[in-house]
């Protein structure tokens, strides 16, 4: 297997930045960022702290969902952590590392609005753009293809999500 570079490291340390610039320009902030673990962790650690060099300053509260476990093809979600009270009333920005055919962030935003919470909007690193996606994102890092990623927290079967690069597996 074969691993190819689709974005590197700088290129993905610019468009946090200007994603980030993108989130403190909306016309509604957010008040608690709610990365969806496993997946979009490295982007939310990155993300949140790009928020706060623009001046805005995220509560982080995880919300951990699995669509994938060790296959390639999502099946069904399944919550292992849902949101909390902490989140009612809150302007909530989910955040992960991929939407594919949305499934997962589909799930993120139905369990955060029953919990309460005022408002729900999304960022991702990487948006495939499926024509057939069930939910969307806000607020997008990349646009890409269809090709299985890997690396800034994505993984093929738990393997190469520390990869410091997004590739793809060919």
């Amino acid at each position: 297997m074969s691993k190819d570079v689709l974005f590197t490291q700088e290129d993905i340390a610019a468009r946090v930045e200007a994603t980030a610039k993108k989130i403190a320009r909306a016309p509604l902030l957010p008040n608690i960022a709610m990365p969806i673990l496993v997946g979009g962790f490295i982007f939310a650690a990155d993300l949140v702290r790009a928020l706060s060099r623009q001046g805005v300053d995220l509560e982080i509260e995880m919300l951990w969902l699995r669509s994938y476990g060790d296959k390639r093809a999502a099946s069904a979600v399944s919550i292992i952590a849902g949101p909390s009270e902490q989140i009612a009333g809150r302007h909530v920005l989910v955040i992960d590392g991929v939407l594919d055919f949305g499934r997962t962030i589909k799930k993120a935003v139905a369990l955060i609005e029953a919990a309460g919470a005022a408002g729900v909007q999304v960022a991702v690193a990487l948006d495939k753009k499926r024509p057939d996606a069930v939910a969307k994102a806000d607020f997008v890092a990349f646009e890409t293809g269809n090709d299985f990623v890997i690396g800034y927290g994505m993984d093929d079967a738990g393997k190469f999500r520390s990869l410091p690069y997004i590739g793809k597996v060919t």
